[in-house]
């Protein structure tokens, strides 16, 4: 009778043992985490920039050729050796096909750049992710970078409302196909107004605006839908539960400073990182053919406006499934409050 209890209770544990290694494949199958743990890169597939020219609205690549519409082969020009715009530092990475997760608070340097951290995720000693971040600026360049950055410049003959169109959105690309990864969910834009000055002033004056207290405006597009894996990673990492479609726009701690020393994901310490509120948000469904997208505000003469477009590595859509995956970008700005020409 002894001995049959023994057995009985050798295989309970057996079972319990079992029981507990299934659970802890199952956790560590489940969990996902932003930045991409799998050194994986995103792949843009396009980038359409164009303007719906009305009541005067000029645009440009360098502030001296004025344009109604302005394509990637514009963009790149100004990169070229020939450049009618030696000084400028776009980037993009597009054609290497390499954007990576970075993060950003908007804060402006000296020199009129957003400052941006490419974020490295590490495991130690027990196996907990942890996040390092590093600082990296643009360079002029067309084969290198982890997010895009370029200069448009806009004339107007009054103070104009710029406005984002129903054309304008941020979706998966389908350059090569492939199954929708939800990376474009993590994706976001800013415009940054350097400055300002008078139409008819030099190319060097006009190439030269600057303005290192400027305030971004950042754009999240898709805050409405998340993928499943994306709603894990939202709850496992985050403690934050959203849901597939219809959710409600999500707070977010964005990196502000370099992080030498790994700190947990879910971190929040005020030394390293801050609180986002972009200036809007748009759902998956676009914006509205009846009530454009206020962008910013124009004053008559010429204007520099520098874009960026990045993955933002502390969005939750920023998880491992994700990666791999393809954005296309498309801005269409109109001075009209909506398509009836109001």
């Amino acid at each position: 009778m002894k001995t049959k209890n023994k057995k009985t209770k050798k295989q309970r544990k057996l079972l319990l043992a079992l029981l507990m290694l299934l659970l802890t494949f199952i956790t560590l199958s489940t969990s996902t985490y932003a930045w991409f743990t799998a050194n994986k890169t995103v792949t843009v597939s396009t980038i359409n920039v164009n303007v719906a020219a009305a009541n005067g609205l000029q645009i440009s690549v360098d502030g001296l050729e004025w344009k109604a519409v302005i394509t990637n082969d514009d963009i790149l020009a100004t990169i070229g050796e020939s450049s009618t715009y030696p000084t400028n530092t776009n980037q993009l990475p597009s054609l290497a096909q390499n954007l990576s997760p970075v993060s950003t608070v908007g804060t402006i340097d000296s020199t009129g750049k957003m400052e941006m951290f490419l974020g490295e995720v590490v495991s130690d000693a027990m196996g907990n992710y942890q996040l390092t971040a590093t600082k990296t600026t643009e360079t002029k360049s067309a084969t290198s970078g982890h997010f895009i950055t370029f200069d448009l410049f806009f004339q107007v003959q009054e103070n104009t409302t710029i406005y984002l169109t129903e054309n304008a959105k941020v979706a998966y690309g389908t350059k090569d196909g492939g199954t929708d990864s939800g990376i474009q969910n993590a994706a976001r834009v800013a415009f940054i107004n350097e400055g300002n000055t008078a139409a008819g002033s030099t190319g060097a004056v006009i190439q030269g605006l600057t303005d290192p207290d400027a305030t971004p405006i950042i754009w999240e597009p898709n805050y409405d839908v998340h993928t499943d894996a994306a709603v894990a990673h939202a709850l496992s990492t985050y403690n934050v539960t959203t849901q597939k479609a219809g959710a409600s726009r999500l707070t977010y701690f964005g990196v502000k400073a370099p992080i030498a020393t790994p700190v947990a994901l879910d971190n929040t310490d005020e030394a390293y990182f801050a609180q986002v509120n972009p200036t809007f948000a748009t759902p998956a469904a676009g914006i509205g053919a009846d009530a454009y997208q206020k962008a910013f505000d124009l004053t008559a003469g010429i204007t520099k406006i520098r874009v960026y477009m990045w993955v933002e590595g502390q969005d939750v859509d920023c998880e491992n499934m994700a990666s791999g995956g393809q954005i296309a970008f498309d801005l269409q700005f109109s001075s009209n409050k909506n398509s009836s020409g109001a």
